[in-house]
């Protein structure tokens, strides 16, 4: 039987999800979209609407711990109506679960990207075979092959062992905090003023100038995107001790994420120039490099792997928990519902991780970095629906008084709720901007509603509901 979680147990999948998932490559890909003015603003900002949305989660949690699966739970008790609230819990849990195949992804394609520092290989651009127009790179196979053996044999670890993936997401988030921690006071002897140029100055790499305003906006997504997973504790209240623990694992997570994500990005776009960062697959090494040389570099990579591992493990888990709780739910089908003999959601896992395989072809096509910067636009997009609906959620608890006996706790929960809600809103109006991001993110959501009758057609509770 699987053992309950505790409070650091809940704050290390929230700051290995987090960290795991963008500090790697996010400087590289900050480097494309703003200077170091923008990036800092977008720090700021998108720091303080994630602070707004991990109080409404938390404080849901608190106020509605009956409702142990996140958003896909909001969604449902949004609506009187069984068949409505039934297909929008089920819609959350498509989007959200969607989203996670990118994000699992992209932290397994940043693994691959570290790889190299000790496998230059995997960057060759030596033919090893062609079928038609179609050519495969040995250093692209090679990441396709790291990144399918890295995702199934975790697969075989969680099928036999689900709780190990508390204990392994726990050393690993340790071993990164220390990690980055050392970076931090190293890399300081490597900052150059001088790289970051004129503050507000900005060209992409077209040479076309970019306003302060767009550099905010462009960097909006990638910063939201190291933030992703700041729900993590939400999602595993199933399995938490206390729905306390939920919160403070949720809060202490952002605070101790954040320190390590403003210090290291600033510092690493400070010890690289622009130019350096815009083709780097492994920044933070090459970053450490300008100081310690070869040496400091497999140091840092090393402590990446060990910290990308655990992270890869924490969204395996997140994934597949997804799924498994709305079947139990009666949002999705049967088939998720099901456990193995070792008490691990086994189905669940088994699908969560066909679909994020798909995702790792695209290492076949693009270079690291381009797949990396694919997957993150996806998934984020997909994320902010389920965000969105939470603090809907929170907002109707707060219009209708419900929960709540004080009306100073009603008043300052209903101000934390509408920020979250513009900031949210705002995200979403960025992020798509033009037509390729509106149809890969939020496009997820209308194929899950598509399937959704040819899903549940199995489903007793599905059936029940329509008859």
């Amino acid at each position: 039987m699987n053992k309950k979680w505790g409070l650091w147990t809940l704050t290390t999948f929230v700051v290995g999800n987090m960290v795991g998932g963008g500090v790697f490559m996010l400087p590289a890909n900050l480097a494309n979209k703003a200077g170091a003015l923008g990036s800092t603003l977008a720090w700021v900002l998108t720091g303080f609407g994630v602070l707004m949305i991990a109080l409404v989660f938390g404080n849901l949690a608190i106020r509605k711990p009956e409702l142990k699966a996140g958003p896909q739970s909001y969604a449902q008790s949004l609506f009187k109506s069984k068949q409505a609230g039934r297909v929008a819990g089920y819609s959350m849990a498509w989007g959200y679960w969607a989203a996670n195949w990118a994000a699992t992804a992209s932290v397994i394609i940043s693994f691959a990207g570290y790889l190299t520092t000790f496998f230059p290989i995997m960057q060759s651009t030596k033919i090893l075979f062609s079928l038609g127009s179609f050519q495969m790179e040995t250093g692209k196979f090679l990441t396709f092959a790291v990144c399918t053996v890295m995702l199934w044999g975790i697969q075989w670890i969680l099928s036999h062992s689900f709780n190990s993936g508390g204990k392994m997401n726990l050393v690993a988030t340790v071993t990164k905090v220390l990690g980055f921690m050392m970076f931090i006071v190293i890399t300081v002897f490597a900052f150059d003023a001088a790289n970051f140029g004129n503050a507000k100055a900005f060209t992409d790499a077209d040479g076309h100038a970019v306003s302060l305003f767009g550099q905010i906006n462009g960097g909006a997504i990638s910063t939201l995107w190291a933030f992703i997973g700041i729900e993590s504790a939400v999602m595993l209240s199933n399995r938490a001790k206390s729905q306390k623990d939920v919160k403070k694992a949720t809060l202490l997570g952002l605070l101790i994420s954040i320190l390590i994500y403003v210090g290291i990005t600033l510092l690493t776009m400070g010890a690289l120039s622009q130019a350096e960062l815009r083709v780097s697959h492994k920044p933070l090494v090459d970053a450490l490099g300008q100081v310690l040389g070869a040496n400091g570099q497999y140091i840092l990579a090393a402590l990446a792997l060990i910290s990308l591992f655990g992270s890869t493990v924490g969204w395996i888990i997140v994934s597949s928990e997804v799924p498994y709780q709305a079947a139990k739910a009666g949002l999705f089908p049967e088939f998720f519902g099901k456990t193995n003999r070792k008490g691990s959601p086994s189905r669940s896992l088994l699908v969560t991780n066909m679909m994020t395989q798909i995702f790792l072809f695209s290492t076949v096509s693009d270079t690291i970095s381009e797949a990396y910067d694919f997957a993150i636009v996806v998934a984020t997009l997909a994320y902010l629906i389920p965000y969105l609906v939470s603090v809907i959620y929170q907002l109707k608890l707060v219009a209708a008084g419900e929960t709540y006996t004080s009306l100073g706790a009603r008043t300052t929960d209903g101000i934390i709720t509408g920020i979250a809600l513009v900031y949210s809103i705002w995200v979403i109006i960025t992020g798509t901007a033009d037509l390729k991001t509106f149809f890969l993110g939020i496009g997820l959501f209308v194929i899950g509603l598509v399937l959704y009758p040819v899903l549940m057609r199995e489903n007793k509770v599905y059936k029940e509901v329509l008859e």
